[in-house]
C-alpha cells in the first residue's frame, strides 16, 4: 500500500522536526524541507527525506513541491505550512521593512505553497492543507504587532480557504498552539537585536522591563503552561488521519483561554485581561 506524502516546512527543529520524526515513525512518506541546507543534510542523516524550501524564496518552493511529487509521481496528500518567526516591538517602533518581512515568511509564502499545492490536490480528489497559527491568531497582546498581524491574517486566509476548497474534498485547517518548547525564542532575540531600535523608543523603560529580561533567561526556562513540541504534533496527527477534520486545533492552556475571551467576554473585558498578559 502507497504511504500517504506529507510536505512539512521549518523542520530544522521544535514543532516541524518533531512532526517529521513522528508522522514517519506513522508511516507517512514525510518531506521534512528546512530553510538552510545544512539542515537538511541533518535531517538526512536522521533518516529523514529531506530538501531545501525556504518561505522567502519562490523559486525554492517551486523547486521543493516538484521534487515532492517526483518522488511520489505526481501526487501530494498533505502541506504542513510551519515555518514562521516573530519578533517583540512595540507598533510604534516597528519599522516598516520588519514587518514587510516577517509577512513574507508568515504569510506570504504560505500563499505560494497552497496555490501550487490546490491543483496536485484537486487532480488526485483531496488532500490537506493545515497552516500552523497561533494563540496571537486569536486575539492581541502588546508588543507582538508583526506576529499578531501575520496571524490574523493567516487565520482569515485559511478560514476561507476552507470555504473555497470543499467542494474538492480539500480541507484547510489551522492549528492554534501557544507557549511551545522551540528554539522560538532565541530566534527572536536575533531578530530584536538586529532590527529594533529599542533604545531611541518612547517606551524604552518598558523594553527594560519587559523583553530584555524574557531574553535573559536561560535557554531551558519554561513560560507558564509551556508543552512539548509533541503537543502540537498530536494535534496535526489529528488534522491529518480524522476523516473529517476541525477547523482548527487549539493547543495549551492560554490558546484555550484567548478562544473563549474573545467570543465570550465584551471587547472591553477582553482587552482589560489581555493587556496583562
Amino acid at each position: 500500500m502507497t504511504p500517504k506524502s506529507i510536505l512539512i516546512t521549518g523542520c530544522s527543529s521544535g514543532i516541524g522536526h518533531d512532526a517529521a520524526h513522528h508522522l514517519a515513525t506513522r508511516g507517512w512518506r514525510v518531506f521534512a524541507t528546512c530553510r538552510a541546507e545544512d539542515d537538511c543534510a541533518r535531517l538526512r542523516g536522521e533518516g529523514l527525506e529531506s530538501f531545501r524550501l525556504d518561505h522567502q524564496d519562490p523559486d525554492s518552493i517551486v523547486a521543493a513541491i516538484a521534487e515532492a511529487t517526483a518522488r511520489t509521481g505526481g501526487t501530494l496528500d498533505a502541506v504542513f505550512c510551519n515555518a514562521g518567526y516573530g519578533v517583540p516591538v512595540l507598533a510604534e517602533d516597528l519599522p516598516t521593512s520588519v514587518l514587510k518581512d516577517m509577512f513574507e515568511t508568515n504569510f506570504f509564502g504560505v500563499h505560494e505553497i497552497v496555490r501550487r499545492v490546490i491543483p496536485i490536490m484537486r487532480a488526485q480528489g483531496g488532500g490537506r492543507i493545515v497552516n500552523c497559527s497561533s494563540t496571537l491568531g486569536l486575539s492581541a497582546i502588546r508588543w507582538r504587532a508583526p506576529y499578531v498581524a501575520s496571524k490574523f491574517a493567516l487565520e482569515g486566509y485559511t478560514d476561507t480557504l476552507r470555504l473555497e476548497l470543499a467542494g474538492d474534498g480539500i480541507h484547510a485547517v489551522l492549528i492554534e498552539p501557544g507557549p511551545i518548547t522551540t528554539r522560538f525564542r532565541l530566534n527572536s532575540k536575533a531578530q530584536f537585536e538586529a532590527h529594533i531600535d529599542w533604545k531611541s523608543s518612547a517606551n524604552r523603560a518598558g523594553y527594560e522591563a519587559k523583553i530584555l529580561p524574557r531574553f535573559a533567561r536561560d535557554i531551558d526556562a519554561k513560560d507558564p503552561f509551556e508543552l512539548p513540541a509533541s503537543a502540537v504534533t498530536a494535534k496535526l496527527v489529528r488534522a491529518l488521519e480524522t476523516r473529517r477534520p476541525k477547523p482548527r486545533y487549539l493547543v495549551t492552556v492560554p490558546t484555550y483561554m484567548s478562544y473563549w475571551a474573545r467570543r465570550l467576554l465584551p471587547t472591553r473585558l477582553a482587552d482589560w485581561a489581555l493587556s496583562k498578559a
